[in-house]
């Protein structure tokens, strides 16, 4: 890499959607991860002649390269730089040097489990989720949990000294469990969903609810049933909003886009449930070539380079607009020793994971493209110079941008 960042040119191809973008140092180490509403607003702001603070200027002297990760909402992006922080573990992230000093979800130990927010040492008894990377990513998981899961979020002091339900049992937020409006087992039924949910298994909890609506149905409880139906329809909102976490804890989702002689092949890697990393490859096409063909070529060199460490998941979701060659599957599979899927007419988290493939490669084909239309530009300035006559030497009194 070189350590001439052209902050100038990155700026102006960088789309205004929401996504997470990471700093490289020279070295090729991420050194800073943050998350925008909109990208080139929020990065631009690094590169302004006057930045305050004394960090921020030391940080952007050492930014050798940027890469960035567009995301369909600002709470998706907020999970995937968490994701990314934890996996580079940055050194200008600085709250995520120490495991005490960044925010938690508990799941306290009590009889009737407590959801809250956690920061510090862990003394309390209880199961912790996270990190987060900032307070306000925790809040925004505890108002969605609340919605999605009626267990209790307030203090043990206020849930011991209350007589009668209170306002969010009225909201369906709670089964008041403190006046015993509930029993025992539906709570440990609500909090159990709740811990499933909190560590990525979404669909499993679909699916648990989908078995006790329809058992509460044949047993005539009705009044039941349409509460796990309400919740169920929450989950699945609540799913489609999220392209970045799911049930899928091993996938390779593969992203198309070609225009103007350029083609782009985008990878996105699912693992543990979450998206862990994305990246843009950009190949030399022979003219005339086919997207089939041009996508047999890639997955062939790039599953099958051995010498590069990378694991080849069981699945691999394609383009759904290409068609591809089923015995491509079976030669991966031989290489790899173990079965391996090609995918393309996908549903569900799939299909989202696809979508979003397929929105990060056109955005890096965009950017691609302006990048070269940039440089045509400056060769062809230059060419004029040199035509002119002109002496390299004055060539700086010219601006060719």
């Amino acid at each position: 890499m070189s350590n001439q960042f052209d902050a100038e040119n990155f700026l102006r191809h960088l789309t205004h959607q929401p996504g997470v973008y990471r700093m490289y140092d020279e070295s090729g180490d991420v050194i800073y991860v943050g998350k925008a509403k909109d990208l080139r607003k929020r990065v631009s702001s690094y590169f302004r002649e006057k930045v305050d603070r004394v960090k921020t200027q030391v940080l952007v002297k050492q930014i050798a390269d940027m890469d960035v990760t567009v995301t369909n909402t600002e709470a998706e992006a907020l999970i995937l730089e968490n994701t990314y922080i934890k996996k580079y573990r940055p050194r200008y992230n600085v709250l995520l040097r120490d495991d005490k000093s960044y925010p938690y979800i508990i799941m306290t130990d009590h009889t009737h489990p407590r959801l809250g927010f956690h920061r510090g040492a862990r003394r309390q008894k209880g199961e912790y989720f996270g990190p987060f990377p900032n307070g306000a990513a925790v809040r925004e998981s505890l108002r969605l949990m609340q919605k999605l899961f009626p267990i209790r979020q307030c203090e043990d002091a206020y849930y011991r000294a209350r007589s009668r339900p209170c306002l969010q049992y009225q909201l369906k937020r709670c089964l008041a469990p403190c006046v015993n409006v509930c029993t025992d087992e539906e709570y440990d039924e609500q909090v159990q969903l709740a811990r499933q949910f909190l560590n990525g298994k979404n669909q499993q909890v679909i699916d648990q609810l989908v078995t006790r609506m329809e058992n509460a149905s044949e047993s005539l409880d009705f009044e039941r049933a349409a509460r796990y139906r309400d919740q169920i329809a929450m989950l699945r909102r609540a799913q489609e909003r999220n392209s970045v976490t799911g049930a899928q804890e091993e996938l390779d989702v593969i992203g198309f886009a070609r225009g103007n002689g350029v083609t782009t092949v985008q990878m996105l890697f699912i693992r543990d449930n979450h998206l862990q990393g994305s990246r843009s490859y950009f190949p030399k096409v022979p003219a005339d070539t086919s997207d089939e063909e041009v996508l047999q070529a890639f997955l062939l060199q790039f599953y099958l380079n051995q010498s590069s460490g990378r694991k080849t998941p069981a699945e691999i979701v394609l383009p759904d607009e290409i068609k591809h060659d089923p015995v491509l599957g079976e030669v991966l599979g031989e290489a790899v020793g173990r079965k391996v899927r090609l995918l393309h007419n996908v549903r569900g988290e799939r299909k989202q994971y696809q979508q979003l493939a397929k929105k990060n490669a056109v955005n890096a084909l965009e950017g691609k493209l302006n990048q070269q239309s940039t440089m045509n530009r400056r060769t062809s300035a230059l060419q004029q110079v040199l035509e002119l006559g002109i002496p390299i030497q004055r060539m700086e009194c010219f601006d060719i941008s």
